[in-house]
């Protein structure tokens, strides 16, 4: 059944393993999805962010850096499943009336942002029978908990150009509404501290890994094409990917701690969306050309591509 299920969501039968481990680790048994479930959604995601041709290496970066615990929480409520809906009100509830406060900077304004969001994430409507819930587009790329931070900031937006739409200037004029200039649609706003410490630990990498960063998550080089440029195995650089973005997580808390956030602090800030961070990254990973970094590497890649 496993290896039917790899098959046709566009996973190689040989990471059938790796699924498996990550389908006991998401504790999915729990909230009765069952690991031919959790099989498609896993497919679903690789199509999504994966090109078809990608091979098993590529598809093993990206099963590994799910948050598959929390992806099941969110799968299993967008399903209906009562004891999953529990699990998610005890774990975010709080955490989504803090959200909705920071953003409309008002508590009574924050609540009722928050309370209605909740018919949306529990799917309370149905299209052609099916049942609708905002988790079910949660692919656990990111935290559980950054990605209801931007759902509910992209809500408050929503909420204000509907409002704005629906009160004409001359209603709110005759009211004696006084405007400012400009209003700016409300956005979450990172902490300056978290933008000068991502920018200094981008700046601290060698030249390489700044290459294989911008590389990967800029130009959209698979891990094949980066391989090859450097001269390694593809292998070594989806291993390298991995290591490079542990060591930065704990690089930036680290200085973070140090402008003296408390550590809860500063791994809330790292739950910001990256969207949101007012650090230029391309300058930070800005490379020379590849020949004048790494002059050796790139000889020896040109030798082993072989006559155009």
């Amino acid at each position: 059944m496993a290896n039917t299920a790899t098959a046709t969501t566009g996973l190689p039968s040989e990471l059938g393993s790796l699924v498996g481990e990550l389908y006991q680790k998401s504790g999915g048994e729990k909230f009765g999805l069952r690991q031919q479930e959790f099989i498609v959604v896993i497919g679903e995601i690789r199509q999504k962010y994966l090109a078809p041709g990608a091979n098993a290496e590529e598809i093993r970066a990206l099963c590994a850096s799910l948050r598959v615990e929390e992806l099941v929480l969110a799968r299993a409520c967008a399903a209906g499943h009562e004891g999953a809906w529990e699990a998610f009100l005890f774990r975010y509830r709080e955490k989504l009336y803090d959200i909705a406060r920071g953003i409309t900077r008002e508590d009574s304004a924050g609540r009722e942002l928050a309370d209605s969001l909740y018919a949306d994430l529990y799917g309370t409507t149905l299209r052609e029978g099916t049942r609708v819930s905002k988790l079910a587009s949660y692919t656990g790329r990111g935290s559980l908990e950054g990605w209801l931070r931007t759902v509910l900031a992209q809500e408050y937006v929503n909420r204000y150009r509907r409002h704005k739409r629906l009160v004409s200037l001359d209603e709110e004029t005759e009211k004696g509404t006084q405007f400012v200039a400009t209003i700016p649609a409300p956005a979450p706003v990172a902490d300056s501290r978290l933008h000068s410490a991502t920018d200094e630990a981008l700046a601290a990498l060698s030249a390489e890994d700044r290459f294989i960063l911008a590389s990967y998550y800029l130009d959209r080089r698979t891990l094949a094409e980066i391989a090859r440029t450097l001269a390694v195995h593809e292998s070594t650089i989806s291993r390298k990917l991995d290591k490079l973005s542990k060591s930065l997580r704990k690089q930036i808390l680290a200085r973070l701690t140090r402008t003296g956030m408390s550590r809860r602090q500063a791994e809330e800030a790292l739950e910001i969306d990256v969207r949101d961070l007012q650090v230029d990254i391309r300058r930070s990973l800005a490379q020379d050309s590849v020949s004048e970094t790494f002059p050796e590497k790139k000889v020896q890649a040109q030798a082993g591509d072989g006559p155009a």
